[in-house]
């Protein structure tokens, strides 16, 4: 337990804050599965608490640092782009750059199943981290630290969503976020020859991500990827949701609405 803490101060220097309540900083790394499994007396808290407030902390900094950015962009523009920055496999790649999975205390379960490297655990430690550095530090010094690597991802973020077309970027962040490669089959086919509407489904994984509607197959799988990467909180400029998700009773995307 004390070496996990003593290499705490290697996190400290990387960033390049010391910690006034270290205690905040320890707690931040301890994962409930640590205590459910240890047999010391401890005064130690889970990370949980921590978690909830970072989460609340990061969506009010990115939000008034987009707020701050895109004058002229609309609100359902500024919420794709929040959720793209705060989705849990942004927030694990966030953690990773910070090596934080090295610094969790783990139950051997937990251990043993890949926690350490486990996407909504990574995500959950640094929302933890960050709110230990909101209670610590204060928003001001929260914000010099994040903007600069949020600035980053909103530039890669907002590049990708008006650069590329549905289909290949869905293709792309399926492929590097998940392994997998999306598939697309025609549900339904209707109307004369010279006026055919297709609807076509994308699935990633056997599992249903999105459904679309044109007067040409591509058409159709364009639109399908469209909803499937806004239910995957990535941004889509001028996107309507057309209803089909309900009418094609597609499940919620990592258990929530979209």
């Amino acid at each position: 337990m004390e070496r996990k803490f003593h290499t705490l101060h290697e996190l400290e220097e990387e960033i390049g804050i010391r910690f006034n309540d270290y205690s905040l900083l320890q707690r931040a790394f301890v994962h409930r599965s640590y205590l459910n499994e240890t047999d010391e007396e401890t005064d130690l808290q889970d990370n949980e608490r921590l978690e909830f407030l970072g989460d609340s902390v990061l969506s009010f900094i990115v939000s008034e640092l987009l707020f701050k950015l895109y004058p002229q962009r609309r609100e359902g523009e500024l919420t794709d782009l929040r959720s793209a920055l705060v989705k849990r496999e942004t927030l694990s790649r966030f953690a990773r750059d910070l090596h934080l999975g090295d610094y969790l205390l783990l139950g051997r379960g937990e251990e043993d199943s890949g926690g350490r490297s486990r996407h909504t655990t990574l995500c959950a430690t640094y929302e933890a981290f960050i709110g230990a550095l909101y209670l610590d530090q204060g928003a001001t010094t929260l914000r010099t630290l994040l903007e600069p690597r949020l600035i980053q991802e909103i530039e890669r973020v907002a590049h990708n969503a008006l650069t590329k077309d549905p289909k290949s970027r869905l293709q792309e962040w399926t492929q590097a976020e998940m392994g997998q490669t999306p598939r697309y089959k025609t549900v339904h086919a209707q109307g004369p020859d010279h006026a055919r509407l297709f609807t076509l489904q994308v699935t990633i994984d056997k599992q249903p991500y999105g459904v679309g509607q044109g007067q040409s197959k591509q058409e159709a799988a364009q639109a399908a990827a469209t909803m499937a990467l806004f239910r995957l909180g990535q941004m889509i400029p001028e996107y309507e949701d057309s209803g089909l998700a309900d009418e094609y009773e597609l499940t919620p995307v990592n258990g929530k609405e979209t």
